[in-house]
C-alpha cells in the first residue's frame, strides 16, 4: 500500500548566479587648450558610478565608470593643475538559463587608479574596478508533509526556523545640499571630491522597509593661498520602500547602495552646490517555519521508505566586522593633505578555523615635506578575517566598505590607519533528508510468544530510536515510566511491545 504525502509549497528567492569581475580600463588624455604643460604627475583620484542595469533572459550587464581627476605640478609654473577624465566600463554576467523575470544587486569598488604622462601634453590613465553582481529569481520548493496515515503508522517530524531570502528591490533617490565654505582658506578650485554612502540603521515594518544613512563627501581644493586643502561633509538621508509583501518581526534586510551621479560646484562665494543620484538596493530575508518527516515505521506491519534531500537557502548567519587596518610609511610629512584608502573585494577561502576573508588594499597619502614641496605616496596593506563557519556553509561577502582614514605623521614616518566595514551572509551548503513517502505492507498479527513487556537500557539513542527496535512507540514508553521528556542515557526502561 502507498501512502503519499501532501505537497506543501514554500516560496523564496534563488540565487542563479553571483560573481565578482575584475575589469581594467586605460584611456589617453589630452589636456585641454589654456592648461600649461606637464612637469610631474602627482597622484591620482576616482569615484565610481553606476549609470545601469540592464537583465536580458540569458545574461545581465551593468554599465558604469569612474570619474577620474588627475594633480600635476606645470613644467616651469608654480602650483596645482587637475585634470578630470571618465573613463567608461561595461561588466556582463552570462546566466546558466534563460529567464526573463529576475533582479539583480550590484556593487562595485575602485581598486586603484593611477597616472602617467607620456608627453608634454598628454596622460595615460589607468583604472581598476571591482564589480560584484548577483542575480535572483523567485522559486518555490514542495516540502512533503504526511497526510492520512493508518493509526498504527508512527511518524517522526522535525521543524526547522529557517530564513529564507523573501524578495528584493530597489529605490533611486536624490540629494541636493548647498554647503557652507569650509573654514580657513577661501576655496578657490576643486581638484577632486568623492561620496561614501553608508547604511545606518534599516527596518522592516511588515509592508515596508525603512533605511536612514549617511553619504560622505570629501572634497580636495586649492585655496586663495595657493595651498591645497581637504575636507569632509556628512549629507544624511532617510528612505522607505513600499515591500510586495507584508513580513514578520523575524524579518532582516540588506541593503546596498550605489552612486549614480555626483556633481560638486564651487560658488564664487566658496560655497559648494552638491547633487548626488543613489540608489539603494536590498535583499529582504524572513522567518519560515518548515516541517518535515524525518522518519516513519509501524509496529505492526513492514514499512519501506522514500527519501529525497531538501534544499533551501537558509541562513544560518548575518555577520558584521570591522577590519582595522595599520601601516606605517616612511615619509618626512609636515602637513598631510589628503588621505584615501582603497580596500578590494575578497574571495572566501577554507582555513583551519572556518572561513577566511584576505584583505588587503592600498593608501595613497598627500603631503607637504619640510620644504614645503607637494608629494604623493602609495603603500599597500594586507589583512585577513577569519568567519567561524563549517567547511559546508556557503559565505557570500554583502557589504565591503571604507570608513574615513587617519594619518598620524611622526619623525620620519606617517601612520597610516584605516578600517573597513565588512559583512557576510552565512548560508547552509547542505540539504534536509526528509520523507516524502511510504510503502506499507498488510498489518499482521502480533507474534502470541513475543512478551508484553520488556526492559531495555536507553543508552545515547533518542527514545524514537528505541520504540522503533521493539515495536513499541514513544508515546506508550513515557507513559509507562511516568516521563514527561528524554530520560537520562543509563535509565533503564520499562517497554510495552504491541
Amino acid at each position: 500500500m502507498e501512502m503519499q504525502f501532501d505537497k506543501i509549497p514554500v516560496e523564496y528567492l534563488q540565487k542563479l548566479t553571483d560573481g565578482l569581475r575584475t575589469q581594467e580600463q586605460t584611456l589617453e588624455v589630452r589636456l585641454p587648450e589654456g592648461m600649461p604643460d606637464i612637469g610631474r604627475v602627482l597622484g591620482s583620484w576616482g569615484q565610481v558610478i553606476v549609470r545601469g542595469k540592464e537583465w536580458n533572459g540569458d545574461h545581465m550587464a551593468v554599465s558604469c565608470g569612474v570619474m577620474v581627476w588627475i594633480l600635476y605640478t606645470p613644467e616651469n609654473e608654480e602650483g596645482v593643475r587637475s585634470v578630470e577624465a571618465w573613463i567608461p566600463f561595461s561588466v556582463k554576467w552570462e546566466l546558466p538559463e534563460s529567464l526573463y523575470d529576475g533582479k539583480m544587486l550590484v556593487s562595485s569598488l575602485l581598486k586603484s587608479v593611477d597616472a602617467r604622462s607620456i608627453s608634454a601634453r598628454k596622460l595615460m590613465v589607468r583604472a581598476t574596478l571591482d564589480v560584484s553582481g548577483e542575480a535572483w529569481v523567485s522559486d518555490k520548493a514542495q516540502v512533503a508533509t504526511p497526510g492520512q496515515l493508518p493509526e498504527d503508522m508512527e511518524i517522526l517530524t522535525a521543524t526547522y526556523p529557517m530564513l529564507l531570502p523573501k524578495e528584493t528591490g530597489e529605490k533611486a533617490f536624490l540629494l541636493e545640499e548647498q554647503l557652507n565654505a569650509p573654514g580657513g582658506a577661501k576655496p578657490e578650485k576643486l581638484l577632486y571630491y568623492c561620496l561614501q554612502p553608508e547604511i545606518m540603521e534599516k527596518k522592516v515594518m511588515a509592508g515596508k522597509l525603512v533605511f536612514r544613512g549617511n553619504a560622505s563627501l570629501h572634497i580636495l581644493y586649492r585655496g586663495d593661498d595657493n595651498r591645497l586643502y581637504s575636507c569632509d561633509y556628512d549629507l544624511p538621508f532617510s528612505q522607505y520602500v513600499d515591500l510586495e509583501g507584508e513580513y514578520s518581526q523575524d524579518a532582516s534586510v540588506c541593503v546596498r547602495l550605489c552612486v549614480t551621479s555626483l556633481d560638486v560646484l564651487l560658488d564664487e562665494n566658496g560655497a559648494l552646490q552638491v547633487k548626488a543620484g543613489l540608489l539603494g538596493q536590498f535583499l529582504l530575508y524572513d522567518r519560515e517555519m518548515v516541517t518535515v518527516a524525518e522518519d516513519a515505521y509501524s509496529p505492526c506491519r513492514s514499512v519501506v521508505l522514500q527519501e529525497e534531500t531538501l534544499y533551501l537557502p537558509s541562513v544560518l548567519d548575518q555577520i558584521g566586522q570591522n577590519v582595522q587596518a595599520e601601516q606605517f610609511v616612511q615619509a618626512d610629512a609636515q602637513q598631510v593633505v589628503d588621505l584615501a584608502f582603497y580596500p578590494v573585494y575578497v574571495q572566501p577561502r577554507p582555513s583551519d578555523t572556518g572561513v577566511e576573508m584576505p584583505m588587503h588594499g592600498h593608501f595613497q597619502m598627500l603631503y607637504y615635506n619640510p620644504e614645503g614641496e607637494l608629494c604623493c605616496t602609495q603603500t599597500p596593506w594586507e589583512g585577513s578575517w577569519i568567519i567561524a563557519a563549517s567547511q559546508d556553509s556557503i559565505v557570500s561577502p554583502q557589504r565591503f566598505l571604507a570608513g574615513k582614514p587617519q594619518a598620524v605623521p611622526g619623525p620620519g614616518t606617517v601612520k597610516l590607519r584605516g578600517e573597513i566595514n565588512a559583512a557576510a551572509v552565512v548560508t547552509s551548503g547542505q540539504g534536509i533528508p526528509t520523507v516524502s513517502g511510504i510503502e506499507a505492507g498488510e498489518a499482521e498479527k502480533p507474534d502470541a510468544n513475543r512478551p508484553s513487556l520488556i526492559l531495555c537500557r536507553k543508552g545515547n539513542r533518542r527514545l524514537w530510536d528505541v520504540a522503533k527496535e521493539n515495536s513499541s512507540t514513544v508515546e506508550t514508553i513515557l507513559s509507562a515510566n511516568h516521563l514527561d521528556a528524554e530520560p537520562e542515557d543509563s535509565r533503564v526502561l520499562l517497554i510495552p511491545v504491541k
